[in-house]
């Protein structure tokens, strides 16, 4: 079985977390259209001037997300 990873995108201030939610909305987009299945795609907020979108994916597909995506970091999702 595939480990699940948290791919992560973080944005700073005011607007941190509408620009993320923003981003989410990408986040789904590329995955239909690349036909890829995911686990969850939503926003974390960290404090009011910092907060991240993410996707969890399976460990199989991490390297076109990555690659295609550019994530500023990442981790094992558990």
């Amino acid at each position: 079985m595939s480990r699940k990873i948290k791919l992560l995108w973080d944005f700073r201030g005011e607007d941190a977390k509408e620009t993320a939610k923003h981003h989410t909305i990408h986040l789904k987009e590329f995955a239909a259209s690349e036909k890829l299945a995911f686990h969850e795609i939503s926003v974390s907020e960290m404090n009011p001037m910092l907060a991240a979108a993410y996707i969890i994916i399976d460990e199989n597909v991490l390297k076109i997300f990555r690659d295609a995506l550019k994530p500023h970091r990442g981790e094992i999702a558990e």
